[in-house]
């Protein structure tokens, strides 16, 4: 008697599916190294990169892009059913491609647009969320892809060396406001000048901070109005370069006139827990005991952290983070983090704040490697300007 032959069904196959636009989307624009104004489609299928543009993109993400295949979007829509709203035949292109392919799951992003992903489910597309980032080796960093942070970073210390010229020239006016010309020089004013030095590098400013006295206590106050004479600044600019994406992220602190002793204290403080977390940053080493490292030091300077209604003082934030297509990414290095790893990008950037004293914050980006980190910043630490 025949014995009858077993059958097994296809493994199933999972895709990685996106559809944003590069400008804000950096899996989008890591995945197909190519700018992208508008949302479209891409996926890989296991083996190849596919992207579905329209005509006005097509010849382009063709010929200069990462994708091995790049499908009409005008041709793959006549394939989709009429009379449908346009996410339901946005579904239906996917829908196809995955059916020709034998893709089961699409693994997407957290922040993959909900809209689309409802219409997916209704034309019964498998999606699963990526837990952490879509392309984990995102993480670590080619050599190539530390040489587009150093150049954003180059960016960064243009607008740094425009700030220090600036405060050179500014006088001490009545008040103790400080005049650029006869005018006061203000938080938007140096924004201004930071925007125009970065952009003659090369690179997007974004949403540099500038901000005095006790705005700078909040580490995220841009800054606003005029700047005075004796007092703390900090300067915080994290510049996209136009031709890769890729971010630097530098800060420094100023201040224009004469510091008193205990901010001299303050930024002398910050600047030894600066260099030593530097220096820890170091395959292997744990993050969670650096960050816990510069927390004793402060507290050994007499630098205490505390929350009282609600308002934090002293060091209240992490002490870096990834850097890369994204100002914020993995890792983070704080009182949770986990050890290093060779290639990744990391800030350190220690700070204190005080109401009434002021903050400092300094900031440096480095690469880790298995023996001293290597340095993708640069720019002195000359803080006092007469």
């Amino acid at each position: 008697m025949a014995t009858k032959k077993s059958s097994s069904s296809p493994k199933p196959k999972t895709g990685v599916l996106l559809y944003a636009d590069t400008d804000r989307s950096a899996d989008a624009l890591y995945f197909g190294q190519v700018s992208v104004p508008d949302a479209f489609i891409a996926f890989s299928d296991g083996k190849k990169r596919c992207a579905i543009v329209s005509a006005l993109e097509f010849n382009r993400v063709r010929h200069h892009s990462a994708f091995d295949e790049v499908l009409s979007l005008e041709t793959e829509l006549k394939r989709a059913p009429k009379g449908k709203s346009s996410l339901d035949r946005l579904a239906a292109i996917v829908r196809n491609q995955a059916k020709e392919r034998g893709i089961t799951t699409f693994r997407v992003a957290a922040d993959f647009p909900a809209g689309l992903a409802f219409a997916l489910r209704s034309a019964r597309v498998g999606l699963e969320i990526a837990d952490g980032l879509l392309f984990p080796e995102r993480e670590f960093k080619t050599d190539e892809e530390a040489a587009h942070i150093r150049r954003a970073n180059e960016a960064a210390a243009a607008g740094f060396r425009a700030v220090m010229k600036t405060l050179r020239e500014a006088k001490i006016g009545p008040g103790g406001k400080l005049l650029l010309g006869k005018n006061a020089l203000t938080s938007e004013k140096l924004h201004e000048i930071i925007s125009i030095a970065c952009l003659e590098k090369g690179a997007i400013a974004g949403q540099p901070i500038a901000a005095g006295g006790d705005q700078a206590c909040d580490p995220h106050h841009r800054g606003s109005g005029p700047l005075r004479a004796n007092e703390l600044i900090i300067v915080d600019i994290f510049p996209r370069d136009r031709a890769t994406g890729y971010h630097g992220d530098m800060t420094r602190t100023f201040l224009k006139g004469r510091a008193s002793e205990a901010q001299r204290a303050l930024v002398a403080t910050v600047f030894e827990a600066q260099q030593a977390a530097l220096r820890a940053h170091k395959a292997r080493t744990s993050g969670m005991k650096i960050y816990k490292d510069v927390v004793a030091l402060f507290k050994k300077h007499g630098y205490e952290t505390k929350t009282e209604n609600g308002l934090s003082t002293g060091f209240f934030h992490g002490l870096g983070h990834g850097l890369g297509l994204e100002v914020h990414e993995p890792p983070r290095v704080n009182a949770k983090g986990s050890g290093l790893r060779a290639g990744q990008v990391i800030t350190v950037e220690p700070g204190l704040y005080y109401t009434g004293l002021g903050g400092c914050r300094i900031e440096d980006v480095v690469r880790v490697t298995n023996d001293s980190p290597e340095m993708l910043s640069t720019y002195p630490y000359k803080w006092e300007i007469r």
